[in-house]
C-alpha cells in the first residue's frame, strides 16, 4: 500500500490503513449485533460515498435485518461542502415503526445528517441511529447524536474507501488525507 499518492497534482499521505478499517467495522458490528439482538433493523446506506463502508459493514452483521438505500448531493466536484443538500434517490422501504440505522461514510458539516433525520422521523421510526466511519468533529455546524463512530478525524481533506474527489477515488482501499491541511491554504 503506497504511503503518498499523487491525486491531480497534490500530495495525498495514507492516514487509515486498510487493516486499521476493517478492525474498527468488526468492532462496529460486533456492538450493533449487540445493541440490536432480537428486532431487525433497517440499514440505510448513503450513495455514493458509503457503498464499500455499508458492504463491509453488513458483512459484519449476524442479525436479521433489511437494506435500503437513499442517494443525496451536497459537494458536487468541490472539496468542501456547498452546503446544499439535495435528495437523489428516495427509500424504498416502509420506515413507520421500524428501527432505522443509517450507514455514512463521513459526518463532517453535519448538515446531510440532519436532511436525513429530518426525512426519516417524519415517517414516525420506531428508532433511529446513526453509524459513520469518519467524524469530523472540529467541522460539525450541525450537531446531531452520532451512536457509533468509527474514527474521529481533523477537518483535513479525506479520499478513498468510498470517499471521492470530483467522483474518482473511492476505490482506494485506505484512507488518505491532502498532505496539506484545507486551513493553510
Amino acid at each position: 500500500m503506497k504511503k503518498t499518492i499523487l491525486v491531480n497534482k497534490e500530495p495525498f499521505i495514507l492516514y487509515l490503513s486498510e487493516k486499521k478499517i476493517r478492525d474498527r467495522i468488526k468492532e462496529l458490528g460486533r456492538k450493533l449485533n449487540k445493541d440490536y439482538k432480537g428486532r431487525v433493523p433497517i440499514f440505510i446506506g448513503v450513495l455514493n460515498g458509503s457503498f464499500i463502508f455499508f458492504a463491509d459493514l453488513i458483512r459484519e452483521i449476524t442479525i436479521d435485518c433489511e437494506m435500503d438505500f437513499l442517494k443525496l448531493s451536497s459537494y458536487g466536484d468541490a472539496k468542501i461542502s456547498s452546503g446544499n443538500v439535495t435528495l437523489l434517490k428516495d427509500l424504498n422501504c416502509q420506515v413507520e415503526n421500524r428501527d432505522i440505522v443509517i450507514v455514512e461514510d463521513i459526518v463532517d458539516s453535519g448538515l446531510s445528517i440532519d436532511f436525513i433525520k429530518r426525512l426519516i422521523l417524519q415517517q414516525n421510526p420506531k428508532s433511529f441511529a446513526v453509524v459513520t466511519l469518519l467524524y469530523k468533529k472540529d467541522a460539525v455546524k450541525i450537531h446531531s447524536p452520532i451512536e457509533y463512530i468509527g474514527f474521529k478525524i481533523p477537518s483535513d481533506f479525506v479520499i478513498g474507501y468510498g470517499l471521492d474527489y470530483a467522483q474518482k477515488f473511492r476505490n482506494l482501499r485506505a484512507v488518505y488525507r491532502l498532505a496539506e491541511p484545507l486551513s493553510e491554504k
